[in-house]
């Protein structure tokens, strides 16, 4: 039956196809606008951890100068990052199952087997434990263990991509290679791992790229570098005589996340973080009021802002939209629907039911909106395409797969066209199946 109704859709569609070229176009282009829409906020908004975020927290305290927040739009806030005492007295503890402290660095990496130039390496200084607290994939090899941090010893893991500028993509494990003129042994090779948002580290901005390579913390001390990302100051601008300044400072400059797998490991870990902060400020230190959080995944990407309000309400606006076009349909249907009345008060006097009356124009509905959702799947991809060549510049970072057409796309439209087809379909055809017959059949 349900092929019959198709079949008379179909001829219905001929007969009036102005009309139904202007519906399908209406559908059409609401439901792209809003896969595109949709789609770049679904990648901004989700949790790019999301089996393990329940476990993982940003620890965070308030060190910051006892005149002002550090953020005066949110000064309910602590910095969002640590002072490098303040990080390695948290990282002395046993509490967390990992934990890792981290900052961004520069350089320039050498050698390698593919003759190639020197390549700029955006670093990733830290500790042994990151690549196992945030499941990162391995393609060779492996990362490094504690030992290594304390010496610290001359290792380093190459992202996928520069493995293969400096390798041409082979097992580089064991291979030497030199950063900033010092010599380090290559022991691992991440596989593909693209984090989106870039949770671990948002100050160098939320849908950057990862790493090029990570090497222990201790040679940013070591080699007396500063790092790269964002450093925040509040007793002194940043000049120092000596690097031991810098180090001993109020700047913060590091991140710090612990992984925690139940309430009493997070219970334990607060009160180690307040004890700390009691006794620094019983020693002078830390005079704005207990602010010390333990933060996790979710709710640090919110504290952060990481998803703006232009966002959602671009999301509401390519939604409001749809609605508008869907609005229109439903008057176009309903104006077509009650013009053939006379048809449909006959087929009732021959037998058929409200119910198949009302079947039989829902399914009309289904079909347009379905020609709308494939003709959607084309403005949905340009339009992504548009956005891309828009606002970013090829080798933009991990910017490039907000804009990426893929199957939740796919999905969304498929979503969006059930929705317009009960939305648009639902009124008209209830409306045509409830007519009486009788008042037709005599004006035949």
């Amino acid at each position: 039956m349900i092929g019959y109704y198709i079949r008379l859709a179909l001829k219905s569609f001929r007969r009036n196809p102005g009309l139904t070229v202007m519906m399908v176009c209406a559908i059409a282009l609401g439901i792209g606008v809003s896969v595109v829409t949709i789609t770049v906020y679904h990648a901004m908004s989700g949790n790019p951890i999301w089996w393990k975020s329940d476990r993982l927290y940003a620890v965070t305290i308030d060190s910051w100068d006892p005149k002002k927040p550090f953020d005066s739009t949110h000064p309910e806030l602590p910095p969002p990052q640590l002072t490098y005492r303040d990080a390695q007295a948290l990282y002395a503890s046993n509490i967390p199952k990992r934990k890792a402290i981290m900052a961004t660095g520069g350089g320039v990496l050498s050698g390698g087997t593919a003759r190639s130039a020197p390549q700029p390496a955006n670093t990733r200084v830290t500790t042994s434990d990151f690549f196992s607290l945030f499941d990162v994939p391995f393609l060779y090899g492996g990362g490094w263990n504690a030992a290594a941090d304390a010496r610290p010893e001359p290792v380093i893991v190459l992202s996928r991509e520069m493995n293969d500028k400096l390798f041409g993509g082979q097992n580089s494990v064991g291979r030497a290679v030199r950063r900033n003129d010092v010599a380090f042994r290559v022991i691992g090779v991440l596989d593909s791992w693209l984090p989106l948002p870039k949770f671990y580290d948002l100050n160098t901005g939320a849908f950057d790229k990862p790493e090029d390579v990570y090497v222990p913390l201790g040679w940013l001390t070591a080699l007396e570098e500063y790092p790269s990302g964002d450093i925040e100051c509040w007793k002194q601008a940043f000049s120092f005589n000596a690097y031991r300044e810098f180090l001993n400072s109020d700047c913060v400059w590091l991140q710090m996340w612990a992984e925690l797998p139940n309430s009493a490991s997070r219970e334990r870990m607060q009160s180690f973080v307040d004890a700390y902060w009691a006794d620094q400020h019983r020693a002078g230190r830390f005079q704005r009021p207990r602010n010390n959080r333990i933060i996790d995944v979710g709710a640090w990407l919110v504290d952060n802002n990481v998803v703006p309000n232009d966002n959602r309400m671009l999301v509401i606006i390519s939604l409001t939209f749809l609605a508008v076009c869907l609005i229109n349909t439903v008057g176009i249907l309903l104006a077509k629907f009650l013009s053939r009345t006379a048809i449909s008060g006959m087929r009732r006097a021959l037998g058929a039911s409200r119910r198949e009356v009302f079947v039989q124009h829902f399914v009309e509905v289904g079909v347009l909106a379905g020609i709308g959702a494939l003709l959607a799947l084309p403005v949905a991809f340009f339009g992504l395409q548009g956005v891309h060549a828009l606002y970013f510049q090829p080798g933009g970072g991990g910017y490039q797969e907000l804009t990426h057409f893929d199957v939740a796309s796919i999905g969304w439209a498929i979503a969006l066209a059930v929705v317009s087809a009960l939305i648009a379909g639902l009124y008209p055809a209830w409306r045509i199946g409830r007519l009486p017959p009788a008042l037709y059949l005599k004006t035949q």
